[in-house]
């Protein structure tokens, strides 16, 4: 489709924005799991496992995440904190895709060392934030998590944005948890940080469509991508540049834009 002048084309995504954010979006995607809970620890930690593993079939995702809650008792931070060696050992069931029971393991040790030494997922992420981005936090968050003994095939699933990646799982996890967005999807739970700062979820979808929109020229989808999508976001919303998501992969999935 020929370039909107970017008055139109921010009417349009407006419209997107308003058609998916909002609670039937919920329905089929992977947000409902920590919509499952109240308390702002079990929240913040069965978001960040089910962002983990959001990749693949959605259905199988949000089929694996409520398994993996049940195997955490669906206490996940009574779980993490809590836990006995023996306790673990169920975990070794699980898998999706290439996250497996040692991976997830190791997940939750990581997590209870988060939780234990650094004040808890929402404080290690805002110590290296940086007004504009959220990306040197990505990746200061992944030498944390990882600082204590670990399989080394598990670093794999927690992605480096510093090494050029597009880290769309953590991306979309930070949504969850900084965006208040009034429409009962997005938690706006974590205050120390601002929507301003987020950086869009990028992923085929995403990227297929913000390429057809004229807001991404480059082809691959990484971190630089995600760079230039990120400022094209920005000029249409400062303050919330990644209620875009919503329009970008409603059009994207459910559009077939």
């Amino acid at each position: 489709m020929k370039k909107l002048p970017k008055a139109e084309l921010k009417a349009f995504l407006d419209e997107k924005v308003s058609q998916y954010n909002n609670l039937k979006f919920i329905e089929t995607d992977p947000v409902q799991i920590p919509h499952l809970f109240t308390k702002k620890e079990d929240i913040e930690i069965s978001g960040f496992l089910t962002a983990t593993i959001a990749w693949g079939n959605r259905k199988s995702i949000i089929n694996n995440a409520k398994r993996l809650m049940q195997l955490l008792d669906n206490a996940p931070y009574d779980f993490v904190m809590h836990h006995q060696d023996t306790d673990l050992e169920k975990l070794l069931t699980f898998v999706h895709r290439t996250f497996n029971g040692d991976d997830c393991i190791q997940f939750i040790i990581a997590l209870q060392h988060i939780y234990e030494n650094h004040g808890g997922l929402e404080a290690v992420f805002s110590k290296h934030a940086e007004k504009a981005s959220l990306q040197n936090s990505i990746s200061k968050f992944k030498s944390t998590f990882f600082e204590i003994e670990h399989l080394q095939r598990t670093q794999k699933h927690v992605s480096d944005p510093l090494k050029n990646s597009a880290a769309k799982r953590i991306n979309m996890y930070l949504r969850w948890m900084v965006r208040d967005d009034n429409a009962g999807v997005d938690f706006g739970i974590w205050d120390s940080l601002t929507p301003s700062q987020l950086s869009c979820p990028l992923d085929v979808h995403s990227g297929n469509v913000a390429r057809k929109l004229g807001l991404l020229k480059r082809k691959q989808n990484d971190g630089k991508a995600l760079n230039e999508l990120d400022t094209s976001l920005r000029k249409l919303d400062a303050n919330d540049p990644v209620k875009y998501d919503f329009a970008l992969f409603g059009l994207g999935v459910f559009e077939g834009f």
